[in-house]
C-alpha cells in the first residue's frame, strides 16, 4: 500500500507574469503576515522569476529546517548579498567555513569578556541620555540606532582609536547600515550604477576597511592589547591552518557584526520603550525592581541576571516587536521538509515577526503582556519562539545583545522619563528590520532628579 501524496503547496495570491509577487512586496511585512490567514505550513512566493521561495509556516517545519536538516542547507540569496555586500563573515558563511569562523570568534562573546563590556556600554548610554533636552521631543528611533552605533564601536574600539579617527568611522559605519538594507533588495546591476547613494555607499565602506587595517597593522606593530574587541579578535586563529585573522577577514567580520548588531538592538530599545511609555504599570513595576535590587548604584553585568521582570518585558518585546521580518535558507540537494520533498536551489524562509504573533502559539497575541513569561510550563514549542534563530546557526551574540537591552532600559529609565507625542500614530516598516517608521517621545525628568541630564 503507497502513502498518499502529499498536498501541493499552494502559491500566494497576487501573482503577476514577470514580476511574480513583487507590487506585493512593496508592503513586504503585510503581505509576509497574510500569508498566515492561509493556515497552510508552506506557502511559495516568487520573489524573483526562476526562484521557488518557500515560507515556511508551521513551527514543527522550521525547528526541522533549522536543527534537523541544516547540515543539508545553506543560507539563501539575501545573505550571499550580505556577504557581497560586506565580505565573508560568521554571519554569512555556511558549512565548515560557518563553523571554523564561529570557534573563531566565540571567545569575543564569553560570558568574561561580555562582563568587561557593561561598563562602556552604561558609559555610552549615560552620555547619549546626558545630551537629551527636557521637555524636547525626542526621535527615539534615530536616537537608538546612535546609541546601539556607539555601544557597539566602543566595545570593539575603545583603546584602539583616538578621538578624531573613532567619529570617522562611526560616521562611516552609519552610513553603511543605513545604506545595506536598500543595497539587499536591488540587482547586483544597479549597484553598479553611478548614482549618489551607490557613490556614497561605496565611500564610507571603502573608509571602514581602511580605517579597520589601520588599527590592526598598528596593533600587531606594537603588540599591544587594548582589552577591546579588536583585540581579541586580533589573537583568533584558524584552527585548521593556524594563521590568525587578516585585516579584511576582521573588518568583513565588524562591518556585519555593526549592521546586524546595531540595527536589531536599536529597534528592540525602540518598541520596549514605546511600550514603556504605553503602560505606565509595567514601567512602574521595572522601576521598582530597579530600586530594589540596584538601590543608587549603576547597573552592572551581575545584574543582568538579576532583573527577571525587566528580562521578561524584554522577551515580551521581542515576542511582539521582534525585528527579524525574513531568515531564509536555501536546499543544496533535494530534501525532505515534513511530508513534502523539495528540489536542489529551493529558497525557504520564515518571518518571526509574523510566527510570534500566531494566536495559537500566543493568547491575545497583539496585547503587551510581559507576565506570559512567568510560567515556564507554557513556554512555546520548538520553532514558535526564535528571537535568535536556532540550530547551529543561531545568533552567537545573544548574551551580549541581551546584556546591552537591559544595560540601556536600566540606565536610561532611572535617569528620564519619556512621554508619547499626543496624536502620533506608530506605523511599523519593514526594510533590514521590522521598526518604527517614526516614534517621537517627550523626555521629561524623574520625580527624583539625577545628575548628567542636559536641560
Amino acid at each position: 500500500m503507497t502513502s498518499a501524496a502529499p498536498p501541493p503547496i499552494p502559491r500566494a495570491a497576487g501573482l503577476l507574469p514577470f514580476i511574480g509577487h513583487a507590487l506585493k512586496m512593496r508592503d513586504n511585512l503585510g503581505f509576509i503576515d497574510s500569508l498566515r490567514d492561509t493556515r497552510e505550513p508552506l506557502v511559495e512566493i516568487v520573489l524573483q522569476p526562476g526562484t521557488r521561495t518557500i515560507v515556511v509556516q508551521d513551527p514543527a517545519l522550521i525547528h526541522q529546517m533549522l536543527k534537523t536538516l541544516a547540515p543539508t542547507l545553506d543560507k539563501g540569496r539575501l545573505y550571499d548579498k550580505l556577504g557581497q555586500l560586506l565580505g565573508d563573515s560568521v554571519v554569512t558563511a555556511t558549512g565548515r567555513p560557518h563553523v571554523r569562523k564561529r570557534r573563531q570568534l566565540q571567545p569575543a562573546f564569553a560570558h568574561t569578556e561580555i562582563s568587561r563590556y557593561v561598563d562602556i556600554m552604561r558609559d555610552e548610554v549615560t552620555a547619549t541620555v546626558a545630551g537629551w533636552k527636557l521637555g524636547r521631543l525626542l526621535d527615539v528611533r534615530e536616537a537608538m540606532v546612535g546609541l546601539s552605533l556607539d555601544m557597539l564601536a566602543k566595545t570593539v574600539f575603545a583603546g584602539s582609536l583616538d578621538d578624531a579617527v573613532f567619529r570617522r568611522l562611526r560616521s562611516d559605519l552609519s552610513v553603511v547600515m543605513n545604506g545595506v538594507g536598500v543595497r539587499l533588495m536591488l540587482p547586483d546591476w544597479a549597484e553598479r550604477l553611478p548614482l549618489p547613494f551607490n557613490r556614497r555607499f561605496d565611500r564610507a565602506r571603502a573608509g571602514v576597511r581602511a580605517t579597520v587595517n589601520t588599527a590592526v597593522e598598528e596593533l600587531q606593530a606594537t603588540g599591544h592589547d587594548t582589552g577591546d574587541m579588536l583585540s581579541m579578535l586580533l589573537r583568533a586563529v584558524d584552527e585548521e591552518t593556524g594563521e590568525p585573522l587578516t585585516g579584511h577577514q576582521i573588518c568583513s567580520e565588524i562591518l556585519t557584526l555593526a549592521v546586524a548588531g546595531t540595527e536589531t538592538t536599536a529597534s528592540v530599545l525602540s518598541w520596549t520603550l514605546y511600550e514603556l511609555a504605553r503602560d505606565p504599570e509595567v514601567e512602574a513595576r521595572v522601576l521598582a525592581e530597579l530600586d530594589e535590587v540596584l538601590g543608587e548604584r549603576p547597573v552592572t553585568f551581575d545584574d543582568v541576571t538579576r532583573l527577571p521582570y525587566l528580562n521578561r518585558v524584554i522577551t515580551e518585546t521581542l515576542r511582539l516587536h521582534h525585528p527579524g521580518w525574513l531568515v531564509t535558507r536555501r536546499t543544496t540537494e533535494e530534501t525532505r521538509l515534513g511530508e513534502w520533498t523539495l528540489p536542489a536551489g529551493t529558497e525557504l524562509a520564515y518571518c518571526q515577526h509574523a510566527l510570534h504573533r500566531d494566536p495559537e502559539r500566543f493568547p491575545h497575541p497583539l496585547t503587551f503582556d510581559p507576565d506570559r513569561w512567568t510560567d515556564a510550563a507554557q513556554e512555546p514549542v520548538p520553532g514558535a519562539f526564535l528571537p535568535f534563530g536556532d540550530g547551529k546557526h543561531k545568533c552567537m551574540g545573544d548574551r551580549f545583545a541581551r546584556t546591552e537591552m537591559v544595560t540601556a532600559i536600566a540606565t536610561m529609565l532611572r535617569s528620564v522619563r519619556l512621554e508619547l507625542a499626543e496624536g502620533q500614530a506608530i506605523r511599523q516598516v519593514a526594510r533590514l528590520t521590522v521598526r518604527p517608521r517614526a516614534l517621537r517621545m517627550t523626555v521629561r525628568p524623574r520625580n527624583r532628579p539625577r545628575a548628567g541630564v542636559g536641560r
